[in-house]
Order: structure tokens, then sequence, then C-alpha cells
């Protein structure tokens, strides 16, 4: 496969790894964009962007990059922390009086942020079209008890609900739409090409996104995905399907406009790369937010994901001894995979920020093969 872009040649090895990528007949688009000490070292990009593979992936193609988005949220929820808006450590009721109900008057938004606030989804069933209604969501969420008690030290992924948790108490304590938030607080001032709310003007730029068939993924996919189509009430099952249209919303002119900080930001392997090259050298939070962020909070088996999970505030952390969830480099590295292979993350020890992105979803739970396998080969460069 004939590559784009740009790489130095001292990685040369990553740009082989990367092209190598389109061996496998299935692989339909990618971008990947490494930064060492704010130096750009690789910006490549190969493959289709369309849905019938005639248009091809160009330097300005952007995709839906799922839960890579949570860290956008995180920052700017921390933002407003430092700035006395919000609290880590109070109420999240204080700030959004409704969601004291069934029990919770006393979660705080650290226990959100870390996945132990026990509200990974709802029980009620709701419509499809409730996923798009702001509403709909936080009030299902203001009325929704905790599946555990948030004091146990109990964590479970929220994979959607995490959006409307995390942006409810932004919305509030910034009085503008979360979407909006993030764009004016992160994506604009570091000049990134990512979005949560896309305007219909850049719907021709994004790549459309497809499932692989005929890999089943590693044991951790395996039991997920028996346990979400044998059990309608398993908490897992209900994390992902209910509102029922999550699972089928990706490609949905609807999906690309909402503001959902969980899941449907929108953007690029550059775009990735240089969020987290921005939070190494200290433009988006200070330090002593970025070590809250960065530090362990969660850890052990994830209620929700029913695999291994280590989290700190909105980030996932490295788990080196754990296939699926090392991101490759150093034990010190955070940062967040989305559904289906993209990846973005740092590593503090290396200087190192990394960004890939595919609009071709494998079946992994937790980080993806490919992206893991180009990380490696960055850190082999870097010797």
């Amino acid at each position: 496969m004939q590559i784009q872009g740009y790489f130095d040649l001292r990685f040369e090895t990553v740009a082989q790894g990367f092209a190598a990528l389109f061996d496998d007949p299935q692989q339909r688009g990618a971008a990947l964009c490494i930064r060492i000490g704010g130096e750009t070292v690789v910006d490549v990009w190969a493959g289709v962007a369309d849905k019938d593979g005639h248009e091809a992936w160009h330097t300005d193609t952007i995709a839906n990059l799922f839960s890579c988005t949570k860290p956008f949220a995180a920052v700017t929820a921390l933002q407003l922390v430092e700035e006395g808006r919000l609290e880590l450590d109070a109420p999240i009721a204080r700030i959004w009086p409704e969601f004291a109900a069934a029990g919770k008057g006393q979660i705080t938004l650290r226990q959100l942020l870390c996945h132990r606030a026990g509200l990974p989804a709802i029980r009620e069933n709701l419509p499809g079209e409730a996923l798009y209604d702001w509403q709909a969501m936080t009030s299902a969420l203001a009325n929704e008890a905790p599946w555990w008690d948030p004091r146990s030290g109990v964590h479970g992924y929220a994979p959607i609900t995490y959006g409307w948790l995390i942006g409810e108490p932004i919305r509030r304590a910034d009085r503008r739409e979360p979407g909006v938030s993030v764009a004016q607080r992160v994506s604009r001032p570091l000049g990134l090409d990512f979005h949560i709310g896309l305007d219909d003007a850049e719907f021709h730029r994004v790549a459309h996104i497809s499932r692989s068939k005929g890999n089943l993924g590693d044991a951790a996919a395996q039991r997920l995905i028996h346990v979400t189509m044998s059990d309608p009430h398993a908490l897992a099952t209900r994390a992902f399907t209910n509102p029922p249209s999550i699972m089928t919303s990706t490609n949905k002119p609807e999906w690309r406009r909402m503001q959902q900080l969980a899941a449907n930001g929108h953007g690029n392997a550059r775009s990735l790369a240089g969020f987290y090259a921005a939070l190494l050298d200290g433009r988006l939070l200070v330090p002593e937010l970025l070590n809250e962020m960065t530090r362990e909070h969660s850890v052990g088996e994830d209620r929700t994901l029913l695999t291994s999970t280590r989290f700190g505030l909105g980030c996932m952390l490295d788990q080196p001894r754990v296939a699926n969830a090392t991101y490759g480099l150093g034990p010190k590295s955070f940062g967040h995979p989305g559904a289906g292979g993209s990846c973005g993350f740092a590593d503090p020890e290396r200087e190192l920020a990394f960004g890939f992105v595919t609009n071709s979803l494998g079946p992994y739970v937790l980080m993806d093969p490919r992206a893991q396998k180009l990380a490696r080969l960055a850190g082999e460069c870097l010797g």
C-alpha cells in the first residue's frame, strides 16, 4: 500500500509497519501521527474513506473516534475545577440538584470521572431517539439508582453514560453546550481538527465506519459479546444497548451533530497526538491537576467490560502485564482507546504523543493490536 504524508527516517520501520496494516484486505483507511518532545516525527495516512472504496483517505479526513473523546471531556472538566466552577470532591448535586435522586446525593465528579459512581447503564428501556435528546438522557440518569455503592471502590466503565454524566456538569458550570466548551478550551487554542458536535459543512470529510468480519478478537472480547448476546438485563448489555440506537448510529447525521462527550468526537490522528503533546508540555492543565488525572483511581476487574481496567480521571492507565490493556510503551502511559481500534495516548518518559485513527473497526474491548504494534515499533526506534 502506498502511504501518504511524512515520517522522519529514524521512524521508517513505523511507517513500514503502518503500510503493512493494508496487507489485510479488510483494512480500509487509517492515519497515524507521533510527536516526540513536541516535534512531529510521523504523520502518515492511507487507504479509503468512503463506504464504497472510491474516495481516498486525505490529509484532512476525519473519523468518529469513539471513546478517544473521553479525555477531552475530562480535561475540560478539570479546567473548570482549576477555575473553581466545579469541585472534584463535592457532590455533583450541588450544581445538578436533580442528580441527588435515588441515593446519589453524595456522588462526586471524581467518582464519575474514574467510573466508580455506579452509573454505567440505565435500567429503564429507552427509545432509540432518546440518544439524541439531551434532556431525556440527563433526566434518565438523574433518576437512575447506582448499580453498586459508589463508596465501595468497585468500578465499571461507563461507555456512553459518561457523556451526559460529565457533560451536564460542564454545561451548567461553563454555561454553554458541552461540545462548545471542549472546542473553546481545547480544540481551538491548540489548533486541533477535533469536534464534538460536527457542523454539516464538515460531513464530506468524515470517513465511513465499518466493521471487519471473521475476527472474533481475544478472550475479553468474546466474553463481553457472549454476555451482551445472551443476557438482555446484564449491566454490560444495558451499557452498550440502551438506548438501542447506540450501536447503529455511527454513520448517521444526527450522531455526528450531537454533542456526546463519551463517544462521538470526530478528528484525525494529528488531533490526538496534538492533544497529548499539549498535556505533556503543560498547555492544558496545571501540574497538580495533570497528576490527579493520571494517577491511579480505579484498578481491577471492570463490572462493565468484564476484564481488568485501570483508570485515572477520564483516562485509561497502562497495565504493562495485561495484554489487552497496555499501550505498548512505558508503564506511565495514559490515554484512551476508542471502540474498534482508534487510540490516543502519551508516554511521559519518552515525551511521546501518539494518535492512530481507523475506519475499519476491530473486535477488541480495550487496545487494538494494530495500535499496540505501531507504538512498540516507535519505542524500538527510540531505543
